[in-house]
C-alpha cells in the first residue's frame, strides 16, 4: 500500500511502457560530470601541491645522491637534506588534506544531487516508470548517481593535480634549461593526447561490457529462480548454453576493454621513457653541473607519478558519462501528472488547503468523498486511448469492484482516480471539488492506494503502518490491524508492534501482506481507498477472506458502518477475478469494445449487494 503523500515503493505498475518525450531539466543539472565545484578545485590544488612535492622529492634526492658522491663539505648539502625531508613530509600531509577537502565536497554534492534526483523521480512515480524493474531504478538513483559524483574525486581532482604539478615541473625546467623544458612541454602534450585516446577507448567498449554483465546477471537469475521448471521441461541444458554464451560475450568484452586500458598505460610509459632519453641526450651538452644534469634527467621520471592516475581517471570519466546518460534518460521523462495549481492560488481564491490525511471518521471529509467522473478518458503514451470514455458515480462510503479483461482500462482508471495519471479528457470530482483544478498534494491527501504487491519494510510492524500517518498512536494501529483481519498475527508476535518484519525479521504470507496494505489504508484515515488487484496472487479461499474483511470492516477505524454512524471509507477495488465480488455493493464489469467506450451504469446510485453493471456490446462494423 502506498499513500498519496509518500512515494509508491513499487516500481512496476500495470501499464504500457511509456516512450514519452523527455522534458529538459535546468541548466544547472546539465553541468558536465567533470566540471569542478569550488571544493573540488581546492582539493585539486592541494593534490597538485602533494604531487609536486613527490616530484621534487625524487628530483632533489637524485641531485643529493650525485652531489654527495663528489664528497663536498657536508654543510653544502644541508639545504638539500632539509628539502628532501620537507618534501617527504609535505607529500602525505597535503595528500591527506586533499582527500578531506575533495571528499567533503563530493559528499555534499552527492547529497544535493540525490535530493534533486528524488524530487525529479517522485512526479514520475508510478506512471512514468513503466515496467522498469526496481533494481534498475535503484541503480539509477544510487549507483549511477554515485559514479557521476565520484567523477569529481576520481577524474577532476587527479586532472587538476596533474596539471598543477606538471605546470610547476615545466616552468622549473624551462628556467634551468629551455631545451629540456620544451621536452617536458612535449611530454605534457603527449599525455593529454593519450588521455583523450584512453577516454575514447573506454567509452566505446564500456556499453558492451555493461550489457554483457547485465545479460549474465539476467540469465543467472532466471536459472536460479526457475531451476525447478527448467528441469521439469528438460530445458536445463539449454539454459546452461545461454549462460555459456553470456559468459563468452562477457569475456570478449572484458578482453577488449582491458586491451584499451593496457594500451593507454603502456603509451604513458613509452612517452615518459622517450622524455627521459631525450633529456639525457640534451643534458650531456648543457653547461651545468653534474648534479643538476641528474636532476633534469630524473624530472620526467618524477612526472610519471602525476601521470599514472590518469589511466584510472579516464576509466572513471567514461563510467560517469554513461551513468549520466542513464540518469538523464530516467529523470528527463515528462511527469504523467501536471501540478499547475498551487496552495497560494487556492488561498487567494478563498479555499484553504484540505489536508484530510489521518482525519477521524467524524470529519466532514468522509461525507464529501463522493467520486464522480464524466466522459473520463486517459492515455499512458499519448498515442492511443487506454481508458475509453467513462462515467462514474460512487457515493461516499460505497464499496465498488471494477472487473474486466486485461487491457480494458481498469488500472488506468485507478491511476487517474489516484492522480498518478492525468486524464486526456473529461471531468473528475471528489465531493464538490474539481480534482483536476486542485493541487496534487491536497487531492492525494484524501486518497490511499493499495496495490497488488504490498511492500514490507525491514522495520517494526508499528513503523510499517505509521508511515501512512506518522502521528498515529498504538490504539490507531491496533484498530487498523483488527479491521484488516490481522488480530491473530498481532497476538502471535513475540514483541507485538515492536516485532521486526521483512528480510531482517518475521516473514509474512501473501495473505498477511495483502492485509498489511489494507491496514495501512485504515491507519492513513483517508476517506477514499483505491485497491489495484490486492488479492491477485492469493489462492481463492484466502482472497475471499481478505475481501470479506475489507468489505465487512471497510469503514474507517472507530466506525461501525451502521445507520447513523459516520460514513465509511469509500472503497474502489480493481480485480480480474470473481473471488468476493458478490460482497461489494456494485460490480462494474469493464469490457474492451472496439469503439473504445465505457457505458455508464444504469442502475440506482447504490444497487443492492451483488448487482452488476455491464457495458453494452460494441456495434458490429
Amino acid at each position: 500500500m502506498s499513500t498519496a503523500s509518500t512515494p509508491d515503493p513499487r516500481v512496476e505498475v500495470i501499464a504500457h511502457p511509456t516512450p514519452v518525450t523527455a522534458a529538459p531539466r535546468t541548466a544547472g543539472s546539465r553541468r558536465r560530470v567533470w566540471w569542478p565545484s569550488a571544493g573540488t578545485v581546492r582539493g585539486g590544488l592541494l593534490g597538485g601541491i602533494a604531487t609536486a612535492s613527490g616530484m621534487a622529492l625524487t628530483a632533489t634526492s637524485g641531485w643529493l645522491i650525485v652531489r654527495a658522491s663528489q664528497q663536498p663539505v657536508i654543510l653544502t648539502l644541508l639545504t638539500a637534506i632539509v628539502a628532501v625531508r620537507a618534501f617527504g613530509m609535505a607529500r602525505p600531509v597535503f595528500r591527506y588534506w586533499e582527500r578531506l577537502t575533495s571528499h567533503d565536497a563530493a559528499l555534499e554534492m552527492l547529497a544535493e544531487r540525490r535530493t534533486s534526483a528524488y524530487e525529479a523521480l517522485v512526479p514520475l512515480t508510478p506512471a512514468r516508470l513503466g515496467r522498469r524493474r526496481r533494481s534498475d531504478v535503484l541503480t539509477g538513483v544510487v549507483d549511477d548517481l554515485t559514479d557521476v559524483v565520484d567523477a569529481q574525486v576520481r577524474v577532476t581532482v587527479p586532472v587538476i593535480s596533474t596539471a598543477v604539478a606538471g605546470g610547476i615541473a615545466i616552468a622549473l625546467t624551462l628556467v634551468l634549461s629551455r631545451p629540456v623544458g620544451l621536452v617536458m612541454l612535449g611530454l605534457g602534450v603527449a599525455v593529454c593526447l593519450i588521455s583523450a585516446l584512453a577516454a575514447h577507448l573506454e567509452s566505446r567498449s564500456l556499453p558492451e561490457l555493461l550489457a554483457a554483465r547485465a545479460e549474465v546477471t539476467r540469465v543467472s537469475e532466471l536459472m536460479a529462480s526457475q531451476s525447478g521448471e527448467l528441469r521439469a521441461v528438460g530445458g536445463w541444458a539449454t539454459a546452461l548454453g545461454w549462460l555459456d554464451e553470456a559468459h563468452t560475450s562477457l569475456d570478449r568484452a572484458t578482453r577488449r576493454i582491458s586491451l584499451g586500458r593496457a594500451a593507454a598505460a603502456s603509451l604513458f610509459l613509452v612517452v615518459v621513457g622517450a622524455a627521459v632519453a631525450a633529456t639525457a641526450v640534451i643534458a650531456q651538452d648543457l653547461a651545468v653541473s653534474t648534479p643538476v644534469k641528474a636532476l633534469l634527467v630524473l624530472t620526467p621520471v618524477a612526472v610519471s607519478e602525476a601521470i599514472t592516475p590518469l589511466v584510472d581517471a579516464m576509466r572513471a570519466l567514461a563510467r560517469a558519462r554513461g551513468s549520466e546518460h542513464r540518469i538523464d534518460a530516467l529523470l528527463d521523462l515528462t511527469p504523467a501528472v501536471a501540478d499547475e495549481p498551487h496552495h497560494a492560488a487556492a488561498a487567494e481564491a478563498g479555499h484553504a488547503p484540505d489536508d484530510t490525511s489521518g482525519v477521524r471518521p467524524e470529519h466532514t471529509a468522509y461525507a464529501r468523498s463522493d467520486v464522480t467522473a464524466r466522459a473520463l478518458t486517459a492515455s499512458w503514451t499519448g498515442e492511443r486511448t487506454d481508458l475509453a470514455s467513462t462515467d462514474l458515480d460512487v457515493p461516499a462510503g460505497s464499496r465498488i469492484a471494477v472487473t474486466g479483461p486485461n487491457g480494458s482500462g481498469k488500472s488506468t482508471l485507478l491511476a487517474v482516480l489516484a492522480r498518478h495519471l492525468d486524464p486526456s479528457g473529461g471531468t473528475y470530482r471528489l465531493g464538490a471539488t474539481d480534482v483536476l483544478g486542485q493541487p496534487l498534494e491536497e487531492t492525494r491527501a484524501r486518497i490511499a492506494v493499495v496495490d497488488d504487491e504490498t511492500h514490507v519494510f525491514a522495520t517494526s510492524l508499528r513503523n510499517n503502518l505509521t508511515l501512512a500517518r506518522p502521528d498515529a498512536d498504538d490504539a490507531d494501529v491496533e484498530r487498523a490491524l483488527r479491521a484488516a483481519g490481522l488480530t491473530l498475527l498481532l497476538e502471535s508476535l513475540p514483541d507485538g508492534l515492536e516485532t521486526t518484519l521483512g528480510s531482517a525479521g518475521r516473514g509474512l504470507s501473501g495473505g498477511e501482506r495483502a492485509r498489511l496494505g489494507i491496514a495501512r489504508a485504515h491507519v492513513s484515515g483517508r476517506p477514499v481507498v483505491l485497491l489495484d488487484e490486492p488479492v491477485a496472487h492469493l489462492d481463492p479461499p484466502t482472497a475471499r477472506a481478505v475481501v470479506e474483511d475489507l468489505t465487512r470492516l471497510g469503514s474507517a477505524p472507530g466506525t461501525t458502518g451502521v445507520a447513523g454512524a459516520a460514513p465509511a471509507q469509500t472503497i474502489i477495488m480493481v480485480t480480474h477475478r470473481d473471488d468476493g465480488a458478490d460482497l461489494f455493493e456494485r460490480v462494474l464489469e469493464v469490457r474492451r469494445p472496439s469503439s473504445g467506450t465505457l457505458s455508464p451504469p444504469t442502475a440506482d446510485p447504490v444497487p443492492r449487494s451483488g448487482d452488476r453493471t455491464h457495458e453494452a456490446d460494441p456495434p458490429r462494423r
